[in-house]
């Protein structure tokens, strides 16, 4: 089943929670015990990629630890930039940086990269991707228009656009290591007015949280920077849990 249908088709049933691990953050022995605790633990899918550092053989060699300590699991490529891509992973998100001031992170990379996309055979998931005050090093790097965290007119402006340009997803970035994510307020009102499903990230630490973004109408969640720490496995049961 491709990785979107399978997204969707969980949907209908329950709320899903995503592991991005970065390339850059960690060796790849690392990256493969997060692998192994968090699909252990429950998580839906892996994420990979990041904002800076990201390159052909870190990408590989993580996603290949990823398939060893995680088997089953889908892994999608959280990408940084046309020139790195990899075809080893199950699909990648072909997203939009909306936001962003330079229009290479709205079309440019995206033109850029589309042809070797289609050549190795991946899957596409079309997103648009917005990034949320405080933004941190993606909102740097990316050169973002920062959406206040309680803008709910700009936020829902945006995700209405993103769906009537035929976008799957749409994901809500306050950016990784923020303290707090995008605020419970903005995810409401974005539920009320798009239909595609809602991915937030950034910012989510306990179960609390957890459990305020998706009775708000968050669809999937995903947690970085915490599966970073060491003995993160008690925490992220929390947040597995809190979205029960």
């Amino acid at each position: 089943m491709r990785v979107l249908d399978n997204i969707i088709q969980t949907l209908r049933q329950r709320k899903m929670h995503m592991t991005l691990i970065d390339p850059a953050n960690q060796s790849t022995q690392k990256a493969g015990k997060i692998a192994e605790i968090a699909g252990r633990v429950g998580t839906d899918a892996f994420m990979v990629g990041g904002s800076t550092g990201v390159n052909r053989d870190n990408l590989e060699e993580t996603i290949r630890e990823i398939r060893q300590n995680a088997p089953g699991k889908p892994i999608i490529h959280f990408p940084t930039a046309a020139r790195v891509l990899s075809p080893s992973v199950d699909a990648i998100y072909f997203m939009s940086y909306l936001n962003s001031k330079n229009v290479n992170n709205v079309i440019g990379e995206q033109v850029a990269g589309a042809v070797l996309i289609k050549k190795l055979g991946i899957e596409p998931i079309a997103m648009g991707y917005l990034v949320f005050e405080p933004g941190m090093k993606v909102g740097e790097v990316g050169e973002a228009m920062l959406i206040k965290r309680d803008d709910a007119k700009t936020a829902v402006s945006y995700a209405i656009a993103a769906e009537f340009l035929g976008m799957r997803l749409i994901y809500l970035e306050a950016g990784s290591g923020a303290d707090k994510p995008v605020s419970t307020s903005v995810v409401k009102a974005i539920r009320k007015e798009v239909t595609i499903p809602i991915i937030v990230g950034g910012g989510i630490r306990d179960g609390k949280t957890a459990r305020s973004l998706v009775s708000s109408g968050a669809d999937v969640l995903v947690t970085g920077t915490l599966v970073e720490e060491d003995n993160f496995e008690d925490r992220l049961k929390e947040i597995l849990s809190g979205m029960l």
